[in-house]
């Protein structure tokens, strides 16, 4: 292997943006990943999700921003960049006439493993993904799941360091979905994984860390283990009729911080082991900010997922603007 045995940094993003004529997909996306961890890439559809995987794999060109793997800059050097990274596309590139073994052979030939070792790449590759007895069928007589499965030994043949897996249970049954999951999870040890998702429990079973992404943007980044609780510290949610600036809330004691969410609502961070509900509320009476919602930071990810992505319509009903067109459809 070619890389020391820290945990390194496999995968840096900073300030990507890309833009479709008028219209900003993604805004300024930051994203560091680390060998050993599987982070979930989480957002409604149209959130920029799709965009930003192709911009990390190089299939599409940012508009603004940089990106690095394993320390080398995609865009300045990206065939030596890309040869690092295994992507598997929301719609799998696999080819359902040929054999899963002329098939691996030939991902193996286009992400440039030699000759010699072109044999043991694909062996490996459908080991780690259960296809050892499945080498000589056709894929398009395969299911869906071994599909899918076919379509991550093309993104890991090549040992590369980091895999890119957009929507890889999308369409598969319920029995499906737990084998391919449990495959992400086992190859989490050995790659640096991006999965992305809309499915909250998928990121809940699989992930480490999870970004929420929200009208291309980053409105979330942190370990699961840290979604879920903030230590000693609490949060608050708080609706507000007639908010203030949020100066004014964080000037209230055991108010450390009040960041305003695109709902529209407050999320307060209360100091370690203080609870300013009573000084919170003796404030909106007091002066008129109209307490209408009052209540702790939800403890699951799906709750925090609600918070930051709720009021999208709201918000762009407010800004007289239609529904944007999802970046499928865009792109």
């Amino acid at each position: 292997m070619h890389h020391s045995a820290t945990t390194a940094v496999t995968l840096a993003a900073q300030g990507l943006a890309r833009r479709f004529g008028e219209r900003l997909a993604v805004t300024r996306v930051d994203l560091e990943l680390r060998r050993g961890e599987v982070l979930g890439f989480l957002g409604p559809n149209g959130a920029g999700k799709t965009t930003t995987m192709r911009m990390l794999t190089g299939t599409l060109a940012p508009s603004a921003g940089r990106i690095a793997v394993c320390g080398i800059d995609l865009l300045e050097h990206p065939l030596e960049a890309k040869a690092r990274i295994g992507y598997l596309p929301e719609t799998p590139p696999l080819y359902r006439e040929l054999t899963v073994d002329e098939y691996l052979r030939l991902a193996a030939r286009l992400h440039r493993v030699p000759r010699s070792g072109l044999r043991a790449a694909v062996a490996r590759a459908k080991e780690r993904c259960g296809l050892a007895e499945v080498g000589a069928r056709l894929i398009g007589a395969l299911s869906k799941g071994y599909q899918q499965r076919v379509g991550i030994a093309q993104a890991i043949v090549h040992s590369p360091d980091v895999l890119i897996l957009d929507e890889p249970t999308v369409g598969l049954d319920p029995n499906q979905i737990r084998e391919i999951r449990h495959l992400i999870r086992e190859l989490g040890g050995d790659y640096s994984v991006i999965l992305s998702t809309h499915i909250l429990s998928e990121v809940e079973s699989v992930c480490d860390r999870v970004q929420i992404l929200h009208q291309g943007r980053v409105v979330f980044d942190d370990t699961l283990a840290a979604a879920r609780s903030s230590g000693g510290a609490r949060s608050l949610v708080v609706g507000l009729k007639r908010p203030p600036a949020a100066e004014a809330i964080e000037a209230l004691p055991g108010i450390v911080r009040a960041e305003r969410l695109p709902s529209g609502e407050f999320r307060v961070h209360c100091a370690p082991d203080e609870d300013p509900t009573e000084a919170l509320v003796q404030a909106c009476v007091e002066r008129g900010w109209g307490l209408h919602h009052l209540a702790p930071w939800p403890a699951t990810l799906e709750e925090v997922f609600t918070q930051l992505t709720a009021g999208e319509e709201a918000a762009a009903v407010a800004q007289g603007e239609e529904r944007r067109p999802t970046e499928e459809t865009a792109a």
